[in-house]
C-alpha cells in the first residue's frame, strides 16, 4: 500500500479554497500511484478559523463529501480529510475516509478536544472507527487524541494495521510529532501516518514534521516545516514478520493498572498542553491540579 501525507499551510474561513487544494493534491498523489492520501485536521475550513468554523461546518454527506467523492472516484485512491461536521446544533471535530469507488467508509469524531476553543465549540466524539483499504485495517484518530495511548491501543485490539492522523500539532510542541508518535507505533506494533499543518495561520503557528512511522518506531518518512505531499510504501508484512502484536497486547493487564495509590495532586509546574489552544496564552494558564 503507497500513502500520500499532504502537509499544509493552514488557511482559515476558505474552503472553496481548501476544495481546490484537495483536487491537485490528489490528482498529484494519484500520479504518485498513492492508495490513500491524508490531509490535516479541519483542512477545509482551516484550524484556526474561530467562530466561523460554526458557519463552516457541513453534514457528513454534504457538499465537500460529494466533491471530495467525485475527486477519489475519478482518481481511484482513497482521501481521509478533515474538516468541521455539523448535525443537527452540534459540531465535530471530524476526519472522513471516503474510498477509491467515492464511498464514505468511515467518519471519525475527535474524542480528545484540545484546549478552550475546541471545547467551546465542538461535541466530542464517542466511538473509535476501522475501516479497509487496500486490503489493510486503518484506524482514525484526530491530532491530541494520538496523545492518549489507550485510543491508539484500542485501535490495534480492533485489528488496525495503520492509524491515519489528521493533526494541526501548534508550535513548540515538536516532541509530539518527533518522540512520541513513534512511540505509538512501536508499542503498538503498526504504522502510523501523521498528516499535520505547518507555518503560520492568523496568530497561530504549526510544527510540520508531518510523518509516516512503521511499526519498530523507524520513519519511513518525514517532512520538514514546509507544505507538500510526500508519499511512501507500507507493507503489512512487516507487521506479520514481527512477534505476533495481538498476541503481546492481550498480555496487556488493565485491571492491574488501576490499583496503584488513588490520583495524587500534580506538583506546580509549566501549563498543561491540555490547557492550550489558539488565542491561550500559555504563561496565563494555571497546570492541571488532579489527575482525572
Amino acid at each position: 500500500m503507497k500513502i500520500g501525507v499532504y502537509q499544509a499551510r493552514g488557511v482559515a474561513g476558505d474552503a472553496a479554497a481548501a476544495v481546490c487544494r484537495i483536487r491537485i493534491v490528489v490528482r498529484k498523489a494519484a500520479a504518485q500511484g498513492a492508495d490513500l492520501v491524508i490531509f490535516p485536521e479541519l483542512f477545509v475550513s482551516g484550524y484556526n478559523a474561530g467562530p466561523a468554523v460554526r458557519s463552516l461546518a457541513e453534514p457528513a454527506a454534504g457538499p465537500t463529501a460529494e466533491a471530495v467523492a467525485a475527486m477519489a472516484a475519478g482518481n481511484r485512491l482513497a482521501v481521509l480529510y478533515g474538516y468541521p461536521e455539523r448535525e443537527g446544533r452540534r459540531i465535530y471535530n471530524s476526519a472522513q475516509l471516503i474510498d477509491g469507488s467515492g464511498r464514505s467508509i468511515a467518519n471519525y469524531r475527535k474524542t480528545h478536544l484540545y484546549g478552550r476553543w475546541e471545547r467551546r465549540v465542538f461535541t466530542p466524539g464517542e466511538a473509535l472507527v476501522t475501516a479497509r483499504v487496500a486490503g489493510i485495517t486503518i484506524g482514525i484518530l484526530i491530532c491530541y487524541d494520538v496523545e492518549f495511548p489507550e485510543a491508539v491501543r484500542a485501535l490495534a485490539l480492533a485489528g488496525a494495521e495503520l492509524v491515519a492522523v489528521p493533526t494541526a500539532l501548534l508550535r513548540p510542541f515538536d516532541g509530539v510529532a518527533r518522540t512520541l508518535v513513534p512511540a505509538r507505533a512501536m508499542e503498538n506494533q503498526l504504522y502510523v501516518a501523521y498528516a499535520g499543518l505547518c507555518g503560520e495561520e492568523g496568530n497561530v503557528g504549526y510544527c510540520g514534521l508531518s510523518c509516516i512511522v512503521g511499526p519498530d518506531g523507524g520513519e519511513i518518512a518525514r517532512a520538514g516545516r514546509r507544505p507538500g505531499l510526500f508519499c511512501a510504501a507500507i507493507d503489512p508484512a512487516a507487521i506479520a514478520g514481527r512477534p505476533p502484536p495481538r498476541a503481546v497486547l492481550r498480555r496487556d493487564r488493565p485491571g492491574r493498572h488501576r490499583r496503584f495509590a488513588p490520583a495524587q495532586p500534580i506538583p506546580e509546574g509549566p501549563p498543561s498542553r491540555a490547557l492550550c489552544g489558539p488565542g491561550d496564552a500559555p504563561a496565563r494558564l494555571k497546570p492541571r491540579r488532579t489527575l482525572a
